[in-house]
C-alpha cells in the first residue's frame, strides 16, 4: 500500500466487530503550553534574542528536515505547522515515533551527546521553524533558567506520553488508541481553541501510530463517521468533540 494514501480513501476492507475499549488516558496538554502557563515564559520571544547560531527555516509539505544518519548538530522548535518523527529499521520497516505540533521541540538527542539522528523529521504541512545550533541552544539553557526549566519540563512531560502510549499498546484498545490519536491531532485537550480540521495523514501512518493494521484503521474511520464522530472532504478530516466518547468509555 502506497505510503501517499490518504484518509479520503476509505472503501477497503471490512472488518468484522470490534475490540471493547478499556481504559483510556486522560488527553495531554501541549508540554510548552503546561510549561508556559505556570511559569508566564515564551520560549519563542526568548529564542529570538540569542543571537547568533538560529536561524527561522520554512519547509514546504512533505519535505525532510533531517534524515535517520544525519548529524546531529541542532535542535528545532516549531513555530508553524506539523512534524512527523519516523524511524526506519534495518529491515527497512518504518514506524512513526509522533506527531509535533507548534510550540514544541524536537532533535533535541544532540544536546545528549548523539552524533547522528536516529530518526527523520518530515514536515506534514508548511512549516516554519526555528534552527537553534547545538552550542547556541546550550548556551541559551545555561543564560536562562527559566527557558531550561521550561525545557527540562518539555522532555520529561514527552517522556511521559511516550511511556502512556507504550501502555496504551497493552492495555487499551485499538479504536480507542485511534480516536485519541486524531483528538490530539485536533488538539482537543490544549489550550486554545481547538482545530477541528487536521491535516491529511495517510492511513498506514496512523496504523503505525496505533500500532495495528491499516485494515483496521480503515473500519474504525468508518465507524467513526457512521456515528456522527468525524467527516471528510475536499478541505481536510474534520474532528469532532463527541469523539471523546471513545476514549473516555469503559
Amino acid at each position: 500500500m502506497s505510503k501517499s494514501e490518504h484518509l479520503g480513501d476509505y472503501d477497503s476492507a471490512k472488518i468484522m466487530g470490534s475490540v471493547a475499549p478499556l481504559r483510556a488516558k486522560p488527553l495531554m496538554a501541549s508540554p510548552t503550553n503546561l510549561a508556559m502557563k505556570k511559569r508566564d515564559f515564551d520560549p519563542k520571544e526568548f529564542l529570538a534574542t540569542i543571537g547568533a547560531g538560529r536561524k527561522v527555516v520554512a519547509f514546504p509539505k512533505r519535505q525532510t528536515i533531517f534524515a535517520q544518519g544525519d548529524a546531529a548538530d541542532s535542535v528545532f522548535y516549531i513555530q508553524e505547522g506539523k512534524v512527523r518523527l519516523t524511524v526506519v529499521s534495518k529491515a527497512g520497516k518504518e514506524a512513526t515515533l509522533g506527531i509535533l505540533s507548534e510550540g514544541e521541540f524536537f532533535g533535541e538527542g544532540s544536546l545528549a551527546g548523539q552524533p547522528l539522528r536516529m530518526g527523520s523529521a518530515t514536515a506534514m504541512t508548511d512549516c516554519e521553524l526555528l534552527r537553534i545550533d547545538k552550542k547556541e541552544m546550550m548556551l541559551a539553557l545555561h543564560r536562562e533558567h527559566k527557558f531550561s526549566d521550561l525545557f527540562v519540563g518539555y522532555l520529561l512531560t514527552r517522556n511521559i506520553r511516550y511511556e502512556e502510549d507504550l501502555v496504551d499498546q497493552l492495555f487499551n484498545s485499538s479504536e480507542q488508541r485511534l480516536a485519541q490519536i486524531l483528538l490530539l491531532l485536533a488538539h482537543f485537550g490544549k489550550d486554545g481553541v481547538p482545530e477541528t480540521v487536521i491535516p491529511k495523514v495517510s492511513q498506514e501512518t496512523l496504523a503505525e501510530m496505533v500500532g495495528t493494521t491499516r485494515s483496521r484503521v480503515s473500519f474504525f474511520m468508518n465507524r467513526f463517521r457512521k456515528l456522527g464522530f468525524l467527516d471528510y472532504g475536499g478541505s481536510g478530516l474534520h474532528v469532532h468533540s463527541s469523539l471523546l466518547n471513545i476514549v473516555l468509555h469503559d
